[in-house]
């Protein structure tokens, strides 16, 4: 038996023999596990904040975590940092299960060093995420650190290039899921930006390049570190952050959720369930959810609801760019990935922001296997300097590329409008879309009629006794000649027009058929996609 020295962690004396070897590790291990003591506990629960261990116990189910490198220290020396070697070095890495399925995590100790990245710090970090690359499992990261340990100089920013490198390295390899509990400044920000999802906790999770002191100092603009760099402020304006929530349960929670309807890596499928909702279940509710006159606004989100499997749905990016809708589902208990215009918000437009959400979705999706299914009502781009001048046209050039690129089962639908270049980009027929529907309320053209009658028939309009008259007659035979229903599917750009309750039924057997799709894409290093 032998005694730890309070203050290092050092043994005071020399076990005898195997059983007291033993008892050493056992207090060794007790002492990692504890963490620095009970007063830093205490201070991280009084920010409303849960320890690092109690996270993993969250994420995990119960049991299932096996701890990596938990006797790691660091070994520098200088500005006293010879005096204090704590074990775990401020992160606590390894691998357990969710709902069965093995996950790899690293989590930040802020109690140790403030969570701040050291040399051994980041070695750690580095060899478990090796491990899922080569494992091919999910990497969450807990995070909660103050960015690079300062007293380890250089040394430390070079451990943050190499977690960098690895989220390039596992990038559309394994899923990435970046969870922030504390704050995240400088160069720590780019990490979970590389990965395919940030959740935030309100109130206590923060990210910034410059904290609101150098803010100020440079720009003379005073501002909080919520105000800066918030939960609300990245999901709402930004776009940083997928997910915000209330709490650390509830984000832990929806993320053990998401990571539910993910594949372990490229190589697999998600994983599908059995579904209780009939696939054939009519959905008669649609045919007045949705107004005919496609200038009455509806909300986009009750038809998906509608459709998916028992209404459940994970909306990604809820709260930014919200007149597009990307969303993960089941249908007939098959993953799917969601795109939807939504007539509530700015009519439904394609903006510089939305083209942006839509595109990294479809990527995301077409990298992790999951078929896309697109709900049409768009009425066009939206028009104006700003938007212009903000470059609309690469940045709607990204979704364009996203869906051109992907060959994962690709399905469209068609619910009213679906006019002009945003019907082309949001994967019509033309640019690969496997399958092509239509509700008999679609209005597929280049414009919608009165903008159109007005181009065509314009000196007719100018020169009639009753231009308005003339202009009503001429939008009305339009109307009649290019836009009806059924004009799209008689040209084979639409494969078929569906009764929209029996939407459900149609999705479900389509994607049935597609599930054994294969697609190769030219031989080449890599794409150059729009920036």
């Amino acid at each position: 038996m032998t005694v730890l020295e309070e203050t290092t962690g050092e043994p005071t004396g020399e076990p005898t023999d195997a059983r007291g070897r033993v008892a050493e590790l056992h207090e060794i291990r007790a002492q990692a596990v504890q963490g620095p003591s009970e007063k830093a506990t205490e201070a991280q629960h009084a920010k409303g904040k849960l320890t690092a261990r109690e996270r993993i116990e969250l994420l995990l189910d119960p049991g299932s975590f096996q701890e990596v490198e938990q006797l790691r220290r660091h070994r520098a020396t200088g500005f006293g940092l010879e005096a204090k070697k704590p074990y775990t070095d401020g992160v606590i890495t390894g691998w357990g299960t969710v709902e069965g399925r093995t996950v790899f995590v690293y989590a930040h100790d802020f109690r140790i060093f403030g969570g701040a990245l050291g040399e051994a710090h980041a070695t750690k970090i580095h060899k478990i995420m090796d491990m899922a690359i080569a494992a091919g499992a999910p990497l969450v990261s807990l995070n909660d650190g103050a960015g690079a340990r300062i007293q380890e100089g250089v040394s430390a920013l070079a451990g943050y290039g190499g977690i960098f490198q690895r989220n390039t390295k596992a990038s559309g390899v394994i899923p990435q899921i970046s969870v922030m509990l504390g704050p995240c400044a400088g160069g720590a920000a780019y990490s979970p930006a590389l990965t395919d999802f940030v959740f935030m906790v309100r109130e206590t999770s923060q990210m910034f390049i410059t904290g609101p002191d150098v803010v100020k100092a440079v720009t003379g603009e005073e501002i909080t570190q919520n105000g800066l760099g918030g939960a609300d402020v990245h999901a709402e304006t930004s776009g940083v952050c997928h997910f915000a929530y209330d709490d650390e349960e509830t984000c832990i929670a929806e993320v053990r959720y998401l990571l539910s309807l993910l594949p372990q890596n490229n190589r697999e499928n998600p994983p599908r369930v059995d579904s209780a909702d009939p696939v054939d279940r009519r959905s008669d509710v649609l045919l007045d959810l949705v107004p005919a006159d496609g200038n009455r606004p509806y909300d986009m989100a009750k038809v998906i609801e509608e459709i998916v499997d028992d209404g459940e749905y994970l909306e990604v990016h809820e709260r930014w760019a919200r007149n597009i809708i990307c969303a993960l589902g089941r249908l007939d208990g098959q993953v799917v990935g969601i795109i939807a215009n939504q007539p509530q918000v700015l009519a439904g437009v394609l903006d510089i922001e939305a083209s942006e959400k839509a595109a990294r979705f479809v990527q995301m999706c077409d990298a992790f296997n999951i078929p896309i299914v697109t709900f049409l009502d768009v009425p066009g781009f939206l028009p104006g300097v700003d938007q212009e001048h903000g470059g609309i046209i690469r940045h709607g050039a990204k979704l364009l590329y996203a869906y051109c690129n992907a060959t994962v089962p690709r399905i469209s639908l068609i619910l009213r409008k679906a006019y002009g270049g945003a019907y082309i980009v949001m994967d019509s027929q033309s640019i690969g879309a496997d399958l092509t529907y239509a509700w008999p309320t679609n209005e597929i053209a280049v414009m919608g009629a009165e903008g159109a009658a007005n181009v065509i028939f314009r000196r007719q309009i100018a020169g009639a006794e009753d231009p308005e008259a003339m202009r009503q007659k001429m939008v009305k035979e339009y109307k009649a000649e290019l836009m009806h229903p059924y004009y799209a599917a008689e040209r084979g750009l639409v494969d078929d027009v569906i009764d929209p309750a029996e939407t459900r039924e149609v999705l479900a057997r389509s994607l049935a058929m597609l599930h054994t799709k294969h697609a190769d894409l030219p031989s080449r290093k890599h794409g150059n996609p729009p920036q």
